[in-house]
């Protein structure tokens, strides 16, 4: 056997294996593996940063004979109350406890989210990490000395790892026709919420308090199991006050407001987008490395496949980060918490006192169309090559060069000048990139 050909035979082999774990039939396995090792990798999430906090004695859970933790774990992760959102569909693994009557509480800011059943047995908790992406944990509502934030080891990802997810360990956020019982009749369909999603799909199986004008949603009613689809959809708008359907004095507050709602929804996505884009390049990278050496090619060899994974999983971010195909209100929308306030003041703010956390909710969500998740760790720890990608796109898009693309098409002249104002004088990183970049340019 000659050299040529005991070379061939290996890359052949490479090339099989690393086709095994990264095709689509597998790819849902494929962050268990290297590089991504999801269940091994030490993880830097808050969570497990304020365990770490805990352990050296720092800070202490103090616990509530109502709520047990939550209080604690909310006011040591900054998580405001106002972020309530009530569900009463059997969509978590404590479904026995979750009904109309008694739903389940969510709690979030940028990097966390809380999940409470009145008698439950665990706090639910996904934490952010930079780099992994949502980590899963759970704490026993029972009190102890030394309270731990368990990791799961995979239970969570049945439903948070699917396409709903966008193919990685994430958030979603679901809509369901809800029974009496709060069972889920799933063969009516159910949706995945996001900022594109039509307001007749929203809040199937959640409470939902604010006013939204003439403007229909599925929250706050019953589906019938004969007719599910023929919601009484009149009766679950424009609702104020939840004690006239349940007992609302054993939550930390009255309120399932609709501005929370709708920030929870883009979040979520926002946040898989970003998770999913570290996965693709680390994993084309990881790719390149392995072929590089079978093939005897440069070590820092980037491929034409690489290339167009991080550019496609680029535009998917931006996508998620400008809004596209966001659904236009039809009506004002107006939360009955101070959810609006509390978000909106947590800033950064420009010269001109705009922020990106300000919000419209006449026609859209936010009056500067860009996610405020670009602040965050996840969006900072991208892959150098993502980062890059996204950075350069972001500031054509921004300087107008890419207006005849239809997928930014929506942001007006002024809602550009805006953005990129906002973000030059809050993220100086970025500034420095696009000054850099602007410089190397003919």
């Amino acid at each position: 056997m000659n050299a040529r050909f005991r070379i061939s035979t290996f890359a052949s082999t490479v090339i099989l294996a690393v086709w095994m774990v990264t095709s689509p039939a597998l790819a849902q396995l494929e962050f268990e593996r290297p590089p991504i090792d999801y269940l091994k990798r030490e993880t830097r999430d808050p969570v497990a940063q304020l365990q770490q906090r805990i352990d050296r004695g720092e800070v202490k859970l103090e616990f509530d004979d109502r709520q047990g933790y939550l209080a604690s774990v909310l006011q040591l992760l900054d998580i405001p109350v106002s972020s309530q959102a009530l569900v009463f569909s059997k969509t978590s693994f404590q479904l026995r406890r979750i009904a109309p009557a008694h739903p389940r509480a969510i709690y979030f800011n940028d990097d966390n989210y809380i999940g409470w059943v009145q008698q439950g047995d665990v706090v639910e908790v996904a934490s952010v990490d930079p780099e992994q992406g949502a980590i899963f944990y759970t704490l026993s509502l029972d009190p102890t000395e030394k309270p731990k934030f368990v990791r799961d080891r995979g239970q969570c990802l049945t439903c948070h790892a699917s396409s709903r997810t966008q193919g990685v360990p994430g958030h979603l956020i679901r809509s369901v026709f809800a029974e009496a019982s709060g069972q889920p009749l799933l063969g009516s369909g159910t949706f995945t919420t996001n900022h594109e999603s039509p307001f007749s799909e929203r809040w199937g199986g959640w409470y939902v308090t604010g006013t939204h004008g003439s403007m229909r949603h599925m929250g706050n009613v019953l589906a019938s199991r004969h007719e599910p689809e023929n919601l009484d959809r009149e009766s679950g708008a424009n609702v104020l006050e939840l004690s006239d359907r349940f007992r609302t004095s054993p939550y930390l507050t009255p309120h399932s407001d609709i501005v929370a709602l709708m920030v929870l929804e883009h979040q979520s996505q926002m946040h898989n987008a970003l998770t999913f884009a570290s996965y693709e390049t680390r994993s084309a990278l990881h790719y390149d490395q392995v072929m590089n050496e079978a093939l005897d090619r440069p070590a820092d060899h980037q491929s034409e496949s690489t290339d167009r994974r991080i550019a496609a999983a680029g535009e998917r971010i931006l996508r998620h980060l400008l809004f596209t195909n966001e659904f236009q209100l039809e009506s004002p929308v107006k939360g009955t918490s101070t959810f609006a306030e509390d978000f909106a003041a947590v800033g950064p703010r420009d010269p001109q006192g705009r922020s990106l956390r300000d919000f419209d909710l006449r026609t859209r969500m936010f009056k500067y169309p860009c996610s405020s998740l670009i602040y965050s760790a996840s969006f900072d720890a991208l892959p150098p090559p993502m980062k890059s990608y996204v950075t350069r796109r972001l500031g054509e898009i921004l300087d107008g060069h890419d207006a005849k693309n239809p997928d930014f098409a929506h942001l007006t002249e002024a809602d550009r000048q805006a953005i990129r104002e906002i973000l030059v004088a809050t993220k100086p990183d970025l500034a420095a990139c696009w000054q850099q970049q602007a410089a190397k340019s003919p």
